[in-house]
């Protein structure tokens, strides 16, 4: 018995297999939608510092809420309905722990946070004002910072898997520029003479920055920004300035001006112009990121110990 090719011949268009024109028309279609990207991570963070730090890890993974914005002073914040509502949607928060953010138990609490909490200072030695008093201001040291650096890029790349090596590149990329400013830094705070590197700030927020430099920062106010000083405390500071010829006193940008302008005035002494320490400016202003920060306080301090050094 005879068996024939009975199936139908492929079908054709304009010569070419219909299957090859159907894996070109799939192809073109796909070229001519968009990628499909993926949702950027909603994170908190509760000061402006440490949300820069986030930005700069997390890049366009992430999106930052900030609790205490540009100027703002969070060792005496009061959180709002507002901050309530962002934390109950938060799914990561971070913080920098070591007693800084006083109220945020209370704001976690009422709003019901349920995401993950993380501590940008965790493994940092921390600087002790008293026995049992703790200085949470690790950020102002640079090699702390590449601490808060490691434990937020660990974080993302936990979030974000698929994200991770992007993550890494940028931690990297952002330690190098933080340590080639620290390598900055040194070289030119070790020009100072040991004894006349002495600067007066408002507050206490600067003990960190000064155990790495080699620099003593003196304030009649303690580590909060919140107390109030004695008369006492501020005689003795007077009484300090003028017998070891400090001339300069700096302003905080979180702070009233008020502390400042009455040490210069009774201590015979010249406002220094404004230093940031607990917060960073606004995006116009002179320290709108971590880096900047350093880059506005530096050259203002220099200057200030080589004037004592003249005296």
């Amino acid at each position: 018995m005879l068996y024939y090719n009975i199936m139908p011949p492929p079908l054709t268009f304009r010569g070419e297999p219909m299957k090859k024109i159907g894996l070109l028309l799939i192809v073109c279609l796909g070229l001519s939608l968009p990628a499909r990207a993926d949702t950027p991570l909603p994170i908190v963070a509760s000061f402006s510092i440490l949300g820069d730090m986030v930005k700069e890890v997390g890049g366009p993974a992430v999106t930052v809420t900030v609790l205490v914005g540009p100027n703002g002073d969070t060792h005496v914040y009061e959180p709002t309905p507002k901050d309530a509502k962002t934390l109950a949607e938060a799914k990561f928060l971070f913080v920098n722990g070591l007693g800084f953010e006083g109220w945020m138990p209370r704001l976690a609490e009422a709003s019901g946070f349920r995401g993950r909490m993380i501590t940008a200072s965790e493994g940092i030695k921390p600087r002790l004002v008293k026995a049992d008093e703790i200085d949470p201001h690790a950020w102002q040291d640079p090699e702390n910072g590449l601490i808060y650096v490691r434990n937020i890029a660990i974080a993302l790349e936990h979030a974000l898997p698929n994200q991770a090596t992007d993550i890494k590149l940028r931690a990297q990329a952002y330690s190098d520029r933080i340590k080639a400013m620290d390598q900055k830094l040194r070289a030119e705070f070790i020009t100072i003479p040991a004894q006349k590197r002495r600067i007066i700030t408002s507050h206490d927020a600067f003990g960190y920055f000064g155990a790495a430099y080699g620099i003593e920062f003196l304030a009649p106010v303690g580590i909060s920004s919140g107390a109030e000083p004695s008369a006492g405390q501020l005689g003795s500071l007077i009484r300090q300035m003028r017998a070891e010829g400090i001339k300069t006193v700096f302003l905080e940008n979180m702070e009233s001006h008020r502390l400042a302008e009455q040490l210069a005035k009774e201590a015979g002494a010249q406002l220094g112009g404004e230093l940031y320490s607990d917060a960073l400016s606004d995006p116009k202003g002179p320290a709108p990121t971590y880096l900047a920060m350093f880059d506005n306080n530096a050259p203002k301090l220099l200057k200030a110990m080589q004037e004592n050094d003249r005296r």
